[in-house]
């Protein structure tokens, strides 16, 4: 993490437990929206205008936080509008890393950084947390917009339909309130669960984390009974939330996390879903499995061995 602005390489610095256990995830730092006109967001301040070009996204493969903002940006068909750069299939020492010529990954063509934390500190020289993908950045004022993927896809779902697909809505108004209650209930039990899961440091911590995830695939196989997506037929955002855990389920979660109760391909519902949704023209362009694989266990804190394994060799059923 950033101490000060200064790279320390500690990962108990900071907390990351709480007195019982439960893995603690950090908050996002900034939290500016791009806006068709420039005008303050829900949150951060206004002066971030929708303009082609003007946007870079810096994401990391392995992660389902930043592959929401790609699979918009694929989906919006928004990639001449807002250009990318993906890390290497590695957690280093110093977090994030750009650069190399990794089948998959994209430097950095902006400043040529090598550490994402270079971009933290580019837009706070003084910076104290953890730095994280995705991040939003504006080459106009050269500074962050955002690094909350819940933000950025809802920016990308609606801010640049003067230049993608307006024809595109995963958040259509009259399912938000639904959207926003599934989307707390995947966030807690699922989205983060998988994590509080893997990274508890008690057994208690453990057995309550594992059990709200299975509770949680549970409830939603019963939910995909005789329909295609969570909330009926028409495809959310909550569907690509869900995506972005349940495409690295049993890849890396249900092994490496110890989510291993069952897998996803137990799940006839779950499985016919997910397939679903990775059939979506574009969608499997924004999976690797390769670079998930590779990242997750490169994390030393849960396999200092550093083996990688051959399987799973089957995804969906």
């Amino acid at each position: 993490m950033l101490v000060d602005g200064k790279w320390k390489d500690d990962w108990q610095m900071g907390k990351r437990t709480d007195s019982q256990g439960h893995y603690i995830r950090q908050e996002s730092t900034s939290r500016h929206w791009v806006t068709p006109d420039g005008a303050a967001g829900p949150t951060g301040e206004s002066g971030f205008k929708a303009e082609p070009g003007r946007y870079h996204l810096y994401i990391a493969l392995v992660c389902p936080w930043a592959c929401r903002a790609l699979l918009y940006r694929k989906l919006k068909k928004l990639e001449d509008v807002i250009s990318l750069s993906i890390s290497i299939p590695e957690f280093t020492d110093q977090g994030w890393a750009f650069g190399g010529d990794y089948p998959g990954s994209i430097p950095d063509p902006l400043y040529n950084i090598q550490y994402v934390h270079e971009l933290y500190t580019r837009a706070d020289p003084d910076l104290t947390g953890r730095p994280t993908v995705p991040v939003l950045w504006d080459k106009a004022q050269d500074t962050m917009v955002n690094n909350e993927s819940a933000d950025i896809i809802r920016m990308f779902n609606s801010a640049f339909d003067a230049f993608g697909d307006a024809s595109v809505d995963f958040y259509p108004e009259a399912l938000r309130t639904e959207i926003d209650a599934l989307n707390d209930r995947i966030y807690g039990a699922l989205n983060n669960g998988v994590y509080q899961t893997g990274f508890a440091a008690s057994q208690e911590a453990y057995d309550e984390a594992v059990a709200a995830v299975f509770n949680c695939l549970d409830d939603l196989e019963r939910r995909l009974e005789g329909q295609s997506y969570l909330l009926g037929e028409r495809l959310t955002e909550t569907d690509w939330r869900a995506f972005v855990t349940l495409i690295r389920f049993d890849v890396a979660y249900h092994g490496l996390f110890k989510c291993n109760l069952r897998r996803l391909t137990d799940y006839p519902n779950l499985s016919a879903y997910l397939k679903r949704l990775y059939d979506v023209p574009g969608v499997a362009e924004t999976v690797d499995f390769d670079h998930i694989k590779r990242t997750y266990y490169s994390i030393k804190k849960v396999n200092p061995s550093r083996i990688f394994p051959k399987g799973p060799d089957k995804i969906f059923v």
